[in-house]
């Protein structure tokens, strides 16, 4: 199994960054998909972000491109969501996710391995 934790998290005023980790950690599948997802109260867990294996692919959803970057460090099995220009629709609680037969990574039931989560809080 694979496991994933994430931290990073905090809070922040509207128009700062925050940097998001994800280590991952136990059985490591070569040519996984990473992604971000993220939950805001009384909402569905929605797609942010996501990185192929050696990093050469880059997806993310309409409401963080040109805000957001996402990057992998497989050495240290490690990726990153960097988030810029943070807005208060940002907060949530933000997942990692790895997946071993994506298709184009935008969907919750691509992915096999879930992190627990790490909370951003965006304040005006």
């Amino acid at each position: 199994q694979m496991q994933l934790v994430e931290s990073g998290g905090g809070l922040v005023q509207t128009g700062g960054s925050l940097r998001l980790s994800c280590a991952a950690s136990g059985r490591i599948y070569a040519g996984n998909i990473m992604g971000w997802f993220r939950q805001a109260p009384g909402k569905e867990r929605e797609f942010v972000a996501r990185i192929t294996w050696n990093g050469d692919n880059t997806y993310f959803a309409d409401s963080v491109k040109g805000r957001f970057t996402i990057s992998r460090d497989n050495a240290k099995n490690t990726v990153y969501l960097q988030m810029n220009s943070l807005k208060p629709e940002d907060t949530a609680v933000y997942y990692c996710a790895a997946g071993l037969r994506v298709r184009l990574g935008v969907e919750r039931n691509e992915y096999d391995f879930w992190g627990q989560g790490t909370q951003v809080t965006v304040f005006s």
